[in-house]
């Protein structure tokens, strides 16, 4: 951090050191052969007195655990006799270290054992006594359950199915199980050996949660249904986040509260109390009836498991007409809906729909379903929401062209257009930012200077630029625009040399075959935290284009940073001297097609995925995992380290590397959109799993370190379990 610092202190004591210096001196430092040494010297000195002010301006800060420096975490984690986790993880190590004595006081209970799961690792999770889980006669010592407490969600006492109950059935499995199981003490394995007194399951969510504001669907099979992607892609519907954040307040997760893909089920579970409050609201702003109201509040503290149980009941009533009526009965499920249901938690905060921006869709009007075909047959509602598929239907007719959605969607880290925070990269823009969707014109774009598109909006057509000197097209900070192409999308220097380009924060997608074509002279083009579309499949089975960048001039150097691409790829005498790609996925979806096809370039990869083959003059890689054969011409240069390629791959010499073949169940999906995209699976070798240079993984998540984290967080649930069980790790996401 110290070297790091923009406080001047180097500066200003290599100035002072210099001016100490007798003038002839420095005189001849200037006139030697080799001018500049004795400067060099002064700057090196000046740069230790800055370290040691930094550190003498920090001997207070670092006294602290949330102020001092990394290097100070572990004397202070002395102090309260702490077993450091790796020191990899940073975050972790610091948070165990602050929390220790918390820990201690708390230990062994199931709130400690699911903060770790935050604190340690950075993910979500349940933890789950696997004992309450076995079918048995139940202890007097035992807490009450779920049905004799009033509420029946689940089994009934005695472990026997309630087999009328289709989400009981769903939930099988995982964190939220509600039927009973027979001992297993066979070995944690997969589905074996999860239920017995023993075990302790920790279900683990690491995919992280990204929110999407005012985005625009795309249109399916007709005008009345959507899909929430706007590139047309069957993508799930995530939940956001909504853990407490002060932990005094703590209680074991619900499912609706973790970052995982929303069930059908849970965005429609709803149930409702009636109070006399809103009997009173709906007489004095809803116009019912005093007769009405008085049979209403016959209801009064009893809880209705669904809408249709709410609706049954009022039709027994005599004024069930009045009450039925849409006016009223739609205040009545607005204002009887409890709390603690999916409906209430997820709409509208992790799923909205406005008809007019501002303008939201009520929940109370809102259904979940199953659109698979497109339709729903639903009574009294206006929209209906899958989010298992990620599509939407309006049951009355077409909605305003100005529809918009807002949702969460799922991914492993920050690769690729994203909403994640972007701040540090972004630069200075000329003149207004591009918004509110549609056509891109070329006048729009700066030559020379920085665009920034100012929303999550869909654009289409983007027009092609010459004369490009140093352009730079961004999207705004937590944004992710999606520009669709309706021709090539040519960028051209023109009579320009050495212009440079920076496509950071955009997603590009295409209408046909087209490509980003990159024309003329380059000295460097950056593509950062953006997505060319590597194609796929859209929710209609028609099939989306990748977007490839082809260079049909000439590139000093091409930089890739925590994006994904479609192939790369010259043509036309088009020439890369060298291309560098950083914690990103590159795909080919065409057979035949090179993933990274540059005969007569330079390639360096840095924890990279690549689906596809690859062929380059010279090769210089680093836990790079690639799934298709990789030819090298020069192999007697560069190195191939910590990586995986398939047999028969030509390289330069590997170390430590690891021969793969049938890769395709080494991830949990390969399919651009799907939440576990280039994820690798646990069914991947251990050699993939835990191959970096640091015990991480392989390919584009290595720097996410989550098999470091998995081993700290493991270390720590041995400490602060009770004494005698046995944790077991389950990955949900």
């Amino acid at each position: 951090m110290a070297s790091q610092a923009r406080d001047g202190f180097q500066e200003y004591f290599a100035e002072k050191l210099w001016a100490m210096i007798p003038a002839v001196y420095r005189d001849e430092d200037a006139r030697a052969e080799k001018p500049g040494v004795l400067r060099a010297i002064v700057e090196v000195l000046a740069e230790q007195a800055a370290y040691l002010r930094r550190s003498n301006d920090r001997l207070w800060e670092d006294q602290f655990i949330e102020l001092c420096n990394d290097w100070a975490v572990p004397y202070i984690g002395d102090l309260v006799a702490t077993r450091l986790v790796s020191a990899l993880n940073l975050r972790g190590r610091r948070v165990d270290v602050a929390k220790t004595i918390y820990y201690r006081r708390r230990k062994g209970t199931l709130r400690v054992l699911e903060e770790l799961i935050s604190d340690i690792a950075g993910w979500e999770g349940k933890v789950v006594e696997e004992f309450r889980r076995i079918a048995r006669a139940r202890h007097g010592l035992d807490p009450a359950p779920t049905p004799l407490a009033g509420r029946f969600t689940g089994t009934p006492p005695g472990g026997i199915a309630d087999l009328r109950r289709p989400r009981g059935a769903s939930l099988t499995g995982g964190p939220f199980d509600e039927y009973h199981h027979m001992p297993d003490v066979r070995r944690f394995r997969g589905v074996d050996g999860r239920y017995n007194i023993p075990k302790l399951g920790f279900h683990l969510y690491r995919l992280h949660s990204f929110p999407l504001q005012h985005v625009k669907p795309r249109q399916g099979p007709n005008t009345k249904t959507f899909t929430f992607d706007p590139s047309g892609r069957d993508v799930p519907l995530f939940a956001r986040r909504s853990r407490p954040d002060d932990w005094d307040e703590w209680r074991s997760a619900e499912e609706w509260q973790l970052p995982a893909p929303i069930r059908c089920r849970v965005l429609g579970h709803a149930e409702y109390v009636i109070d006399e409050a809103l009997v009173q609201d709906l007489v004095n702003n809803a116009g019912l009836s005093n007769a009405a109201a008085d049979e209403l509040r016959t209801f009064r503290q009893a809880r209705f498991l669904s809408e249709q149980r709410l609706r049954q009941a009022v039709a027994t009533l005599a004024n069930q007409a009045a009450i039925l009526s849409p006016a009223v009965f739609h205040r009545l499920l607005a204002g009887a809906l409890v709390e603690d249901c999916g409906k209430r938690a997820l709409i509208p905060d992790s799923v909205r729909v406005e008809t007019v921006p501002g303008t939201t869709v009520p929940r109370e009007v809102t259904a979940s379903g199953d659109l698979s075909a497109w339709t729903a047959n639903v009574v009294d509602k206006e929209i209906v929401i899958d989010p298992e598929r990620g599509r939407l239907f309006f049951v009355s007719g077409p909605p305003p062209a100005s529809l918009v959605v807002s949702t969460y969607y799922g991914f492993s880290g920050v690769i690729g257009a994203g909403t994640y925070g972007r701040r540090a990269t972004l630069q200075p823009v000329v003149g207004p930012p591009i918004q509110g969707g549609g056509a891109i014109t070329a006048a729009a774009i700066n030559a020379n200077g920085a665009t920034e598109v100012g929303d999550s909006a869909t654009y289409s057509p983007v027009a092609s630029k010459t004369g490009v000197q140093n352009l730079v097209i961004q999207a705004a900070d937590q944004q992710r625009p999606y520009l669709r192409l309706a021709a090539d999308w040519v960028l051209d220097t023109g009579v320009n040399v050495d212009s440079t380009l920076v496509l950071d924060g955009l997603w590009l997608g295409a209408d046909g075959a087209f490509a980003v074509v990159l024309r003329g002279d380059w000295r460097l083009v950056m593509i950062r935290n953006a997505t060319l579309d590597p194609g796929g499949t859209d929710a209609l089975g028609n099939s989306i284009p990748p977007v490839p960048l082809v260079v049909e001039g000439n590139i000093g150097e091409l930089v890739v940073e925590r994006s994904i691409l479609a192939t790369v790829q010259t043509q036309s005498s088009g020439l890369v001297e060298k291309l560098t790609v950083q914690d990103s996925i590159v795909q080919s979806t065409a057979a035949g097609v090179p993933a990274i096809d540059l005969p007569s370039g330079d390639v360096k990869l840095e924890r990279v995925t690549i689906f596809g083959t690859v062929e380059a003059n010279r090769l210089e890689a680093s836990e790079a995992l690639i799934t298709g054969l990789t030819d090298i011409t020069d192999t007697q240069a560069g190195c191939f380290r910590f990586g995986a390629a398939p047999a028969g791959s030509r390289l330069p010499h590997p170390y430590e590397s690891h021969v793969i073949a049938d890769s395709d169940h080494f991830f949990t999906s390969r399919r651009f959109g799907h939440p576990g995209y280039a994820q690798l699976s646990e069914s991947a070798p251990e050699g993939l799993l835990r191959g970096a240079e640091n015990g991480s993984e392989i390919g584009a998540f290595s720097s996410l370190l989550n098999p470091v984290k998995l081993d700290g967080l493991q270390a720590k649930a041995e400490e602060y379990m009770p004494f005698g069980l046995i944790p077991i790790f389950i990955f949900e996401t």
